[in-house]
């Protein structure tokens, strides 16, 4: 964009008799660029486009909120306005992809949602021009490697619809097992199992984002270390079976 003080020197010249190849020679701007300032020399106004205003659904808007802090990313379109919001779910899991491809149209209705194979996994993906708006977390570089901060309004959605959060960072980044130990009883040694869920990230702000929540739904949670949180108490596993439950 060529500030209009530019625009008068580069018509002046062309006034004085110079022709637009010499113009355009001297200036670095085109021919064609000089020869509409010919026709109009003001700049056309910007086209804005308002924002989206909030989720269409909150309670989608949270569980996808956490499948994007979990394996999502937002990239924009290399010739375009827009962004595509991708998040990778495991074909083990075809039940996860199609929440996601559920929870993605109801967040935004009328977007287009498609599933793109990869190896091993399949990236749903919509493409829309404002989810940096929808989520603002987006940013250059990993999600690890820069501060993570949720705005005031995904806070009150959050506050909202907390066990749809979790649910969503489970199914991208945590998982339930059986775990098993061994105890003497009578003298002899038994196998004894247990079931339990692990959430495992990177960044440091996500991993508190997720336990902040349990704490305030009462799950009772340990550090196993500095990226992986374990629920092994009967009662929080419980809690979390009843409104999480493992993938499928």
């Amino acid at each position: 964009m060529y500030d209009v003080s530019t625009r008068k020197r580069a018509l002046a010249l062309v006034a004085q008799g110079r022709s637009l190849n010499s113009v355009s020679r001297e200036t670095g701007i085109s021919r064609a660029t000089i020869r509409s300032w010919q026709e109009r020399l003001e700049p056309l106004p910007r086209i804005t486009t308002p924002a989206p205003g909030p989720p269409a659904d909150e309670h989608a808007y949270a569980y996808l909120l956490g499948l994007y802090l979990g394996d999502g990313c937002i990239s924009a379109h290399p010739r375009g306005t827009g962004y595509y919001l991708r998040i990778a779910c495991a074909d083990a899991w075809p039940g996860l992809i199609q929440q996601c491809r559920e929870a993605m149209t109801k967040v935004r209705p009328g977007v287009g949602v498609y599933t793109l194979q990869q190896q091993g996994y399949s990236m749903v993906t919509s493409y829309f021009r404002h989810w940096p708006s929808l989520f603002p977390q987006h940013g250059p570089g990993k999600k690890h490697e820069r501060r993570i901060i949720l705005e005031p309004w995904q806070l009150k959605i959050l506050d909202a619809h907390p066990w749809q959060f979790i649910r969503g960072l489970i199914h991208s980044d945590g998982c339930r097992i059986t775990n098993w130990t061994t105890r003497l009883v009578g003298g002899e040694r038994k196998r004894y199992e247990y079931p339990r869920y692990f959430f495992t990230n990177l960044s440091g702000d996500i991993i508190r984002l997720f336990t902040d929540t349990l704490d305030r739904l009462g799950v009772e949670w340990k550090l196993a270390n500095a990226r992986n949180i374990s629920i092994a108490r009967k009662a929080s596993v419980a809690l979390m079976d009843t409104h999480v439950g493992p993938k499928y």
